[in-house]
């Protein structure tokens, strides 16, 4: 706090006293942090008590004038069109007190004498009237044109009003989005990906966006075979497709191409005569069941998909001898108005990349293994239609309103031969990279994933609602952008290929700049298949991003008679962000529509890539409003991380999750609670004494918001491990579904401990637990050195 000092020389008054002004702070900006403590107010209280005994022992001080400040803070409300609520921090008033100037040739400004007349004392009175009134007139003046000309202490750069997030999103129209939907789906005829790709390319340019380019890989990818899989009963020499008809001309003309990509990318590929064995969905407590009834030893599994993650799954049945799959989903997994008994789909085994150069990027020169074929497995994906076949099981399967699941007896016994036919081809799969730079710091990232439809894959079209929301908010931007605004931080747009076959645009880009990415990026935002039905709002986000996630989803919900609970979580996702969470640790968030129903089935029924057609997503949503809410949602989170002088992450919300994911009565986490606790206590000490103050305009030195940002933005990578189990996330902070809260590698190792003499498995995986919590508390304890260095330096 400063202080103007001067002094007095000895004058015949009496009665010297010390006057005190309280004067309020300057008018806090809109972004000030409502958790400003009382603290610098005490502190302050007690430097002015100390002050003022020191200045009254102290001689020549004759007279003190006193004197008022008045401080009107003012405030303008405006209601937004679309009625999205930014939450807006509340101001500390934060209280500072002056000692008052005093003259050096101090003089009384009225002395009293005996009054000479009534007329002279009028006068007197009248002149003192007027200056004072002259005076106050050209006071208002002032303060008025310097209000007008100075700089608020929040300047236009550092952060976005909400009347600029209305301009920018209120252009965002659902009639829009559906033409560029249908405009996009009419190009899915193409046999190469080349043509969505240029087109693409070529409306992100009109739309004004920046050095828009393709990003090319050749890469392996596997494909159908000639003709397609068949299953053929041994006892009756029948034939069926995946689909469940009979293997004939007719029917294969019926089907058309659908029936050739019902396949598993980077399956074995041959012919298996054996026996099923219903493995039911082939977790380990199934399998420890099974192995006591039936030798499985190169048996072909019928393997329900849910619940785990397919590959996890997968090597489960490879290890216990098995040489086939039949993979299908249990109708009573399903919503009741998806109606997929005969529909087949795709799901690739490979997690994430292109197979010939794992962990490294596809470009010239790389060198490319041989691997046609991502396990030993032959996996065939068919319809319910078909497993009801094989099992004899009645049409009807619903009684009392109650389904009835697909389950063979385990007094009966199938034999069938598989047949697997994929080939593999070097094709080239193009991603679409465009950008926005930024104004204050360009070399921060924040990513906005799409995806479209790469040829060979199969027939779905979800990826032109995706498409079309991307889309939609480049639009909406750029028509800011071309009147002068840009945002705080670079936004980069992506539309990646080859996302059907494990991500393979995505991951190849992100090994090819990764050094940059690791350094720069801030967040991914992914728009991948954003409408799988249209009942709920369903976020997934970080758990530092949680807090924004629920701010804005409000926004959704103030439409509605009712205003549901927020459904957000920390889970396991399909598509491109899996590169970002799990190698990079970038913070990521997603919001789409989904179905109740499903959402209460069984988790990773969305590893099944189904045939979904342009006419089924528009029955979801006809108007495209669910298309129109999506992009605002996820457009203003990519403004406010995009803008906001201090990322809008929660540091403690971390420390809290740790702390969740370790509750339960599970034997050996005493240790890991105990490190929990003191993360926690960094995370506190962290979010009050460096976050909370730089929100404050007063207090946002330029080089403490770069410091408390870079911690910020790297958060994340403190809690991704070397190994994990096939399909499993490399970052523990993402739990495998909603209904499991426990650090989903400590689950898998009580599950897989329960079958063994040996702890080892459980004592490797609570050390790689251990060590990452003991990362981010070393982390945090570390930012914080480094700011009392920085402020012990200054002083």
């Amino acid at each position: 706090m400063g202080e103007n000092e001067a002094s007095l020389p000895n004058t015949s008054l009496q009665g010297k006293k010390m006057a005190y002004q309280k004067v309020n702070a300057d008018q806090r900006a809109p972004g000030h942090s409502q958790y400003l403590d009382n603290d610098d107010l005490q502190a302050t209280a007690l430097d002015l008590e100390w002050d003022m005994e020191k200045e009254l022992e102290e001689p020549g001080f004759d007279q003190f004038q006193l004197d008022s400040a008045e401080h009107q803070n003012v405030e303008n409300s405006e209601t937004a069109d679309l009625n999205l609520e930014s939450i807006q921090p509340a101001s500390s008033p934060k209280g500072r007190f002056q000692r008052l100037q005093e003259e050096s040739d101090y003089v009384t400004h009225y002395t009293r004498s005996a009054p000479k007349s009534n007329t002279c004392n009028f006068c007197r009175l009248l002149k003192i009237f007027c200056t004072a009134v002259i005076l106050f007139i050209f006071g208002i003046l002032i303060g008025y044109y310097a209000h007008k000309n100075c700089p608020s202490d929040a300047s236009s750069s550092e952060t976005l009003d909400l009347q600029l997030y209305q301009e920018i999103l209120k252009t965002i129209q659902a009639e829009d989005i559906k033409k560029s939907f249908r405009n996009l789906v009419q190009l899915y005829q193409s046999e190469d990906d080349t043509e969505i790709s240029k087109k693409i390319k070529t409306h992100w340019t009109s739309l004004g966006l920046e050095d828009v380019q393709f990003v090319n890989y050749s890469v392996l990818l596997n494909l159908p075979g000639p003709s397609a899989s068949s299953v053929t009963l041994s006892s009756t020499g029948q034939c069926f497709h995946p689909n469940g008809e009979p293997c004939s001309e007719e029917a294969r003309k019926h089907s058309g191409q659908d029936l050739f990509y019902s396949y598993a990318a980077y399956s074995a590929k041959g012919t298996l005569k054996a026996e099923v064995i219903d493995v039911s969905y082939g977790d380990a407590d199934d399998l420890k069941r099974i192995k006591k009834m039936k030798n499985l030893t190169n048996q072909i599994a019928l393997l329900k998909l849910g619940k785990l993650p397919l590959l996890y799954k997968l090597s489960l049945l490879e290890k216990a001898g098995f040489g086939g799959v039949l993979l299908y989903i249990d109708p009573c997994d399903l919503p009741k108005s998806a109606n997929l008994s005969y529909d087949t789909f795709m799901v690739s085994l490979n997690p994430g990349g292109d197979p010939s150069t794992p962990g490294y990027p596809s470009i010239d020169g790389s060198f490319r293994q041989n691997r046609s074929n991502l396990t030993s497995l032959l996996v065939q994906p068919i319809s319910a239609s078909l497993v009801a076949k094989l099992i004899s099981s009645p049409k009807d399967r619903t009684k009392n309103g109650i389904c009835s699941h697909l389950e063979l007896p385990n007094n009966e016994k199938r034999v069938i031969n598989l047949q697997v036919q994929t080939i593999t081809k070097f094709k080239t799969v193009t991603n679409v990279v465009g950008y926005l730079k930024g104004l204050i710091s360009p070399d921060r990232y924040i990513i906005v994933g799409s995806h479209h439809h790469t040829a060979y894959s199969y027939n779905g079209q979800e990826w032109a609602s995706s498409t079309a929301v991307i889309t939609a908010f480049i639009r909406a931007l750029m028509l800011r952008v071309k009147r002068g605004w840009r945002p705080d931080r670079t936004i980069v747009f992506c539309s990646w290929g080859g996302t059907a076959f494990g991500n393979i645009g995505s991951y190849e880009w992100g090994e090819d700049f990764k050094k940059v990415l690791q350094r720069n990026v801030v967040a991914y935002v992914s728009l991948h298949s954003p409408i799988r039905g249209n009942s709920s709002l369903y976020s997934v986000a970080s758990p530092s991003l949680q807090q924004l996630i629920v701010q804005k989803s409000n926004f959704n919900c103030s439409r509605r008679a009712r205003c549901p609970k927020t459904n957000v979580s920390s889970v396991q996702i399909q598509g491109d962000a899996n590169y970002f969470i799990n190698h990079l640790g970038v913070p990521t968030i997603q919001f789409a529509y989904e179905d109740i129903k499903a959402l209460e089935g069984p988790s990773f029924l969305s590893e099944a890539l189904f045939s979904i057609h342009a006419t089924r997503i528009e029955e979801m949503d006809p108007f495209f409003n669910l298309h129109e809410t999506i992009t605002k949602l996820s457009g203003e989170v990519i403004l406010r991380i995009a803008n906001e002088p201090v990322l809008p992450f929660n540091a403690l919300d971390i420390a809290l999750e740790v702390q969740n994911s370790l509750k339960g009565d599970q034997a050996n986490t005493h240790q890991l609670l105990v490190l929990a606790s003191h993360l926690r206590e960094s995370a506190e000490l962290f979010q009050s004494d460096e976050m909370r103050p730089a929100n404050d305009p007063k207090e946002r030195a330029p080089i403490r918001v770069r410091m408390l940002n870079d911690i910020l933005q790297d958060m994340e990578k403190n809690f991704l491990v070397q190994q994990v189990p096939p399909g499993f996330y490399r970052n523990i902070l993402y739990h495998l579904d909603e209904k499991t809260s426990t650090f989903s590698i400590l689950l898998e190792a009580w599950e897989h401990s329960k079958s063994l003499a040996s702890n080892e498995t459980l004592q490797e995986a609570l050390s790689e637990v251990l060590n990452r919590i003991n990362s981010a508390q070393v982390y945090f304890k570390a930012g914080l050195d480094v700011f009392e260095s920085v402020l012990v330096g200054k002083n």
